[in-house]
């Protein structure tokens, strides 16, 4: 399991747990935002993953 802690964009302070060993990055949707997150540091103790928005966009129905 790999815990993602999210920072800034929609998901901002958010945690996700995942079962996937290494968490790839990805989109994920709030209301009507889109943010693409990416992983930018892993504690080598912990495990725990720091995910940080790159684009955010609005989305369109």
């Amino acid at each position: 399991m790999t815990v993602v802690r999210f920072a800034g964009g929609p998901l901002a302070g958010i945690k996700l747990k995942t079962t996937a060993a290494r968490w790839p990055g990805g989109w994920f949707t709030v209301g009507d935002t889109a943010g693409l997150y990416v992983p930018v540091h892993r504690d080598p103790v912990t495990g725990v993953v720091l995910a940080e928005v790159r684009v955010t966009i609005p989305r369109r129905w």
